[in-house]
């Protein structure tokens, strides 16, 4: 791997296309940028059109001439997906990049998406999963195959897959949820990575994780108000996210490398280099052995393919 990667060291992507999903801010919004500023024709994927049209005025202010789209789409909705995958595939005949980076985290009560899946595992991990599915066809037809960026998070590597209550409806803790979705997440990449092998198509799965980066995803969990302990251990979990963590910017770097650089291996994981792996260089990350186990993989990948009506086998 190229020593402090930047993304000035990125290949120009002139001509490819890229889709980020959940772009209109934080990590989504600095990958969205990277690649633009590489050359990439680049769809800014999300559910909210004020927010998205904010974002696409933005990322053209940054990156003057930047070929770059808003396009409507809600990963928390299978039907969404479905329709977004047929109205892209009537548009191009392939797709060069998809960066599965939108998400929600922690989300204090227990929510549904509307297809009934808890939230965080619906959005985080069957959403991507259905929309891999949907748009395979057109990632197989890119020139150079198409790369497929799964975004987990450092929080996979304490996450259980609890088969018996995937959903949450016994039991439900938010982050508890949330290391679940992101190690389902990481299972995605992984798994994605050895059917393409097993079925010989043209495609690279690569996982990626920010470390700890100051998003507005974060930000917005770790100022959820709620008692007088709660605010006062979120006001130092703040501070920590601050003094040991890094910006979204340097927190999109193991994605951006992950989209386009040509030393990202199928099958890899990358993330900060730093202790702890919450801020620094673009590095190998840490597989966690839950990530690694066949058994739970192939589980996975069936319940999902059952969940969203979809296959990636």
């Amino acid at each position: 791997m190229t020593r402090h990667w930047t993304i000035e060291q990125a290949p120009r992507m002139d001509g490819r296309l890229a889709l980020v999903t959940g772009a209109t801010g934080g990590l989504g919004y600095q990958t969205a940028l990277g690649l633009a500023s590489r050359g990439a024709r680049v769809m800014l994927a999300g559910r909210n059109p004020d927010k998205g049209l904010a974002a696409l005025t933005r990322l053209q202010h940054d990156v003057p001439g930047a070929d770059a789209t808003f396009r409507l789409l809600d990963v928390a909705s299978l039907d969404s997906i479905a329709t977004f995958a047929r109205e892209l595939a009537m548009e191009t005949d392939r797709l060069d990049i998809l960066v599965n980076n939108a998400g929600v985290m922690g989300t204090p009560r227990r929510l549904e998406t509307r297809d009934g899946f808890e939230l965080q595992f619906g959005t985080n991990f069957l959403g991507p999963f259905a929309l891999t599915a949907r748009l395979r066809p057109l990632l197989c037809a890119a020139p150079h195959g198409g790369r497929v960026v799964t975004v987990a998070s450092l929080a996979a590597l304490t996450g259980q897959i609890v088969f018996d209550d995937l959903q949450g409806r016994r039991r439900y803790a938010p982050f508890r949820a949330y290391r679940q979705s992101k190690l389902a997440d990481l299972i995605l990449a992984l798994e994605l990575d050895r059917q393409a092998r097993a079925h010989g198509w043209p495609l690279h799965s690569i996982a990626a994780h920010p470390g700890w980066a100051m998003t507005d995803i974060a930000a917005s969990r770790l100022n959820t108000k709620q008692g007088l302990h709660e605010r006062l251990t979120r006001f130092g979990a703040i501070w920590a996210f601050r003094l040991m963590g890094q910006s979204a910017a340097h927190g999109a770097l193991p994605i951006e490398f992950a989209a386009m650089a040509p030393e990202a291996r199928d099958g890899g994981y990358y993330g900060p280099g730093g202790r702890g792996e919450r801020r620094g260089h673009v590095a190998e990350a840490f597989v966690p052995p839950a990530a690694r186990d066949l058994t739970i993989a192939r589980r996975l990948w069936q319940v999902a393919e059952r969940l969203t009506g979809t296959s990636l086998s």
